[in-house]
């Protein structure tokens, strides 16, 4: 994939805010960063090396791409900090930042002139608020996604049922719809083995207002709105199948036509087109066929009882410069990956990269338009545009502004690393929705877990 030649155009006058062209571009020093990425398929390491190439053209600054297996990524970054041989820049998920930064492995300074370059009011601020720090922030947001209640819109018209946006219009829908095996109302995570039945459990409990410690910063899970979500949580198990199950069933189910509601990625954006031979479309007689497409409908937030705005779970992967950096040129790779090359960021994966910058002062929407038009699939190929309306694709955009986590705004910067590690939480759930024990011994027993943790 080439880069837009629109960089060519643009980025001399962008660069010298940063001091590239300083002394000329007949004078340019050779240098080298390494940038070590969890986006490791050939394809996509195809067009972060394209991005590193015109880097390179354009200020004479080498950028070694290195692919590094995201499971992996934790323990080869505290070795390489032990030994004193970090990378320049990692790209990594939002889990690690919290804990590179108490730990002193992230230069936050460099990636907070970063992103005041660029302008923070052009970032989501869902995405920045993950990674502020009083008057600084951890890394530099790149892309994200935001969970989606994925739900058949055409049923959901046929019976007059109002969309799935909080507790309520769900269970109303499992009601009416939930009609095995012909249709099950709702397929959600009872695998706890899985990351995503924490993410699953998260996402509805932060719909509900759940939050794991206080302002204060008392644990405080053991709550009303924790329960509620339990209990909540087990309804929407009985309108599952049996056994365990995680994201590939949920994905299989609604692919076939057999559910009515799933909590999903975006990944799955392509999938439903009919545009991935390997995940084929089976509720139509045409698996190529973007029908189940059509008749989807998505939702980045929903609402709990006690939480009537409502809430949305967040996913942000970002640009860490470390504290081994060469902080000048890592600067300047950065910025330039988030500003003239950053369609070309986006299309490593833009079914699941949504952009954290819509776009700059002058012109709000335009990394957000240019998003919407790259086209997704892997066998055959569409845009976004052409497949969703354009209203949804708003809508999944915005949710990055509105979507959050749990723990990270009470500055228990890695217990939600922590939980994600040990899915104790997901263990006490499931035991609670096969009948073991209590509503209001499980609600205990997960805030003794999550003190257990601190």
């Amino acid at each position: 994939m080439k880069i837009s030649i629109l960089v060519l155009l643009i980025v001399p006058s962008f660069f010298s805010s940063f001091g590239i062209f300083a002394s000329g571009i007949g004078e340019r020093k050779s240098t080298t960063i390494t940038l070590w990425t969890t986006e490791e398929q050939p394809e996509r390491l195809e067009v972060q090396e394209g991005i590193a190439e015109q880097f390179k053209r354009l200020t004479g600054i080498t950028v070694k791409v290195v692919p590094v297996t995201q499971n992996l990524l934790g323990e080869r970054v505290i070795a390489a900090y032990s030994a004193g041989e970090l990378p320049d820049v990692i790209y990594h998920p939002l889990n690690l930042a919290p804990k590179w930064y108490k730990e002193g492995i992230l230069d936050a300074a460099a990636a907070t002139e970063v992103i005041q370059m660029l302008n923070p009011q052009t970032y989501s601020t869902g995405a920045l608020n993950l990674v502020k720090h009083g008057d600084e922030y951890a890394a530099v947001p790149v892309d994200g996604w935001a969970q989606l209640i994925v739900y058949r819109k055409d049923l959901f018209d046929k019976y007059n049922l109002p969309a799935p946006s909080n507790y309520k219009n769900i269970l109303q829908a499992i009601e009416v719809l939930h009609n095995p095996p012909q249709l099950y109302g709702f397929v959600v995570a009872t695998d706890p083995s899985q990351v995503y039945m924490m993410q699953v459990f998260e996402f509805i409990a932060l719909a509900n207002g759940v939050q794991l410690i206080n302002a204060d910063g008392d644990v405080s899970a053991d709550s009303k709105e924790l329960r509620e979500t339990l209990r909540f949580y087990k309804k929407l198990v009985a309108a599952s199948p049996p056994g365990n199950l995680y994201w590939q069933q949920s994905r299989e189910l609604y692919l076939a036509g057999k559910t009515a509601m799933i909590i999903w990625s975006p990944f799955i954006l392509d999938e439903l087109a009919g545009l991935r031979d390997s995940v084929p479309v089976t509720a139509t007689l045409n698996p190529t066929s973007d029908d189940l497409a059509k008749r989807t409908g998505a939702l980045t937030q929903i609402a709990g009882p006690s939480n009537p705005q409502g809430a949305g779970w967040i996913d942000i992967s970002y640009f860490g410069i470390t504290i081994d950096a060469n902080i000048d040129a890592s600067k300047r790779f950065v910025a330039f990956s988030m500003n003239e090359a950053y369609v070309d960021t986006l299309a490593i994966a833009p079914e699941g990269k949504f952009p954290i910058r819509r776009g700059i002062i002058s012109a709000p929407n335009k990394f957000q338009n240019a998003w919407s038009n790259l086209e997704v699939g892997v066998d055959r190929k569409k845009a976004l545009k052409d497949i969703y309306p354009t209203a949804m694709i708003n809508a999944m955009v915005d949710g990055l502004n509105k979507g959050s986590r749990w723990a990270i705004k009470s500055g228990h910067v890695t217990l939600l690393s922590t939980l994600y590690d040990t899915r104790g939480i997901a263990e006490l759930v499931r035991e609670y929705t096969d009948g073991k024990r209590s509503v209001e011994e499980t609600a205990r027993l997960i805030a003794k877990e999550v003190q257990d943790n601190l």
